[in-house]
C-alpha cells in the first residue's frame, strides 16, 4: 500500500491523464485488467513497471479515430485534444482534413431532411420592381411591418379608428384599414396624373432618398429628400422665382420655342397639385403650407402622429423603410398608370386637362 501511494503522488504530477484506471491496476483486488482511459478498443493490461506510468499513451491512428466517428450503434467518447500539442503534428492535420472531408459528403443527403426556404427577401426587390395597386394584400402588408406602430405612451387620441390592439405595449395597426386607405390614395394619385398634375414626392429621412426618386420616376413627377425650406409656397415668388420652367405638349414632350418665350415673360410660380408625405412628423411646416394653398396631401401616418395634418392619411409603420418603400413604390405605379392612360387617350385626340394659354 505505501508504495502505491508513493506512485499516485508521482504520476500526478507526471501524466496529465485521470489515474483512476491506473489505480485499479495497483490495488490489490484488481484482477490486472483495465479500460483503456482513451477508450479506443476493447479492454488491454495495464503495464506493471513504474516507468510505463511516466511515458505518454500511444496515439490511436487515423482510422480509429474516423470509424470511432462514423460508427453510429457503438459511440465513442473522444477525449479532448489539446491544441497546442497537436499544432504541428502532421498525424493530426490530417484527421482535420479527413474529418472535414467526411461532413462534407454526409452534408448533401441530410439536408434534403430539413426545410427549404425558396423566396428570400431582397432589401431592394420592392425599390427596383414595385407592386401596383392590384396586388395589394394583407399578407403584402403583414410581410412589410406595416402593422407595427409606437408605444402607447406615445399613442395620439386621434388614431383610434386606425387601431387594432395591443401587444405587448406596442400598437397594432389594423391591415384592414391600411389596405383600404392604401388603395383610395392609388385612386387620388391616378386620377391626378390622368390630368397632367404636378404631384411631389418628399421624404426627409435617412434612407428615403432612393425611394422619393424611384416613385418620382415612375410618376414623371418631382422628388424632395432635403430639408424642406419654410415658405416655399407661402412665399415662392421670392424662393423658386428663379427656378425655370418645362413647357411640354399632351404627350410630355418638350417645346423649347415656347420654353423660350416663357423665360421673358413673368408668371407665377408653378405647385404641386399634390404632395405625398412620407414622414409628416418631420415635415409640419410643409404640411401647413399646403393647407393654407388648398394643396391636397397624402402621408403615412403613425401611431404616434395625427391624421388631420393628411388630406388622405395611410395608417402604416413609418418607421419601416421596407413598409415606405411599398406604399411609395404603389402610389408611383398608380401615377403610371394614370399618365398611361392619359397618353391612350392623347392618341385619340382626347385632352384630359385644360390647357395653358401662353
Amino acid at each position: 500500500m505505501i508504495i502505491r501511494q508513493s506512485l499516485l503522488r508521482k504520476a500526478g504530477r507526471t501524466i496529465p491523464v485521470p489515474a483512476t484506471s491506473w489505480t485499479r491496476a495497483l490495488a490489490t483486488d484488481s484482477d490486472g485488467t483495465t479500460e483503456n482511459p482513451f477508450r479506443w478498443g476493447p479492454e488491454v493490461k495495464a503495464p506493471v513497471k513504474s516507468d510505463a506510468l511516466i511515458a505518454e499513451p500511444t496515439e490511436p491512428t487515423i482510422d480509429e479515430i474516423i470509424e470511432a466517428t462514423v460508427n453510429i450503434e457503438n459511440p465513442v467518447v473522444i477525449p479532448p485534444v489539446n491544441t497546442k500539442q497537436h499544432v504541428i503534428n502532421p498525424k493530426f492535420n490530417a484527421y482535420l482534413t479527413r474529418h472535414y472531408k467526411l461532413s462534407r459528403n454526409q452534408n448533401p443527403p441530410f439536408r434534403k431532411l430539413g426545410a427549404t426556404v425558396d423566396d428570400h427577401y431582397f432589401p431592394k426587390s420592392l425599390l427596383k420592381t414595385p407592386h401596383p395597386p392590384s396586388e395589394i394584400t394583407l399578407e403584402l402588408l403583414l410581410a412589410s411591418q406595416s402593422h407595427l406602430g409606437h408605444a402607447t405612451s406615445l399613442w395620439n387620441p386621434r388614431n383610434s379608428c386606425y387601431i387594432f390592439g395591443i401587444r405587448q405595449g406596442i400598437h397594432i395597426i389594423s391591415l384592414e384599414v391600411t389596405a383600404a386607405h392604401l388603395r383610395r390614395a392609388c385612386r387620388v394619385v391616378s386620377g391626378v396624373a390622368e390630368r397632367a398634375g404636378l404631384i411631389l414626392f418628399v421624404g426627409t429621412r435617412s434612407g428615403q432618398e432612393k425611394i422619393v426618386v424611384k416613385a418620382a420616376t415612375l410618376a414623371h413627377g418631382y422628388h424632395l429628400f432635403e430639408r424642406w425650406t419654410p415658405g416655399t409656397l407661402t412665399n415662392g415668388q421670392q424662393i423658386l422665382g428663379r427656378c425655370s420652367m418645362k413647357v411640354v405638349d399632351e404627350f410630355d414632350r418638350e417645346i423649347p420655342a415656347l420654353q423660350a418665350k416663357l423665360e421673358l415673360e413673368e408668371r407665377a410660380v408653378l405647385r404641386p397639385d399634390l404632395v405625398v408625405c412620407l414622414n409628416p412628423l418631420e415635415n409640419w411646416v410643409m404640411l401647413h403650407e399646403c393647407g393654407l394653398n388648398n394643396i391636397p396631401t397624402i402621408g403615412i401616418i403613425d401611431t404616434d402622429a395625427d391624421p388631420t395634418w393628411i388630406t388622405y392619411p395611410i395608417p402604416a409603420n413609418d418607421d419601416s423603410l421596407r413598409c415606405v418603400q411599398l406604399i411609395c413604390g404603389t402610389l408611383g405605379m398608380a401615377a403610371q398608370q394614370g399618365r398611361r392612360l392619359r397618353q391612350e387617350m392623347a392618341r385619340q385626340g382626347v385632352v384630359t386637362y385644360t390647357p395653358t394659354t401662353l
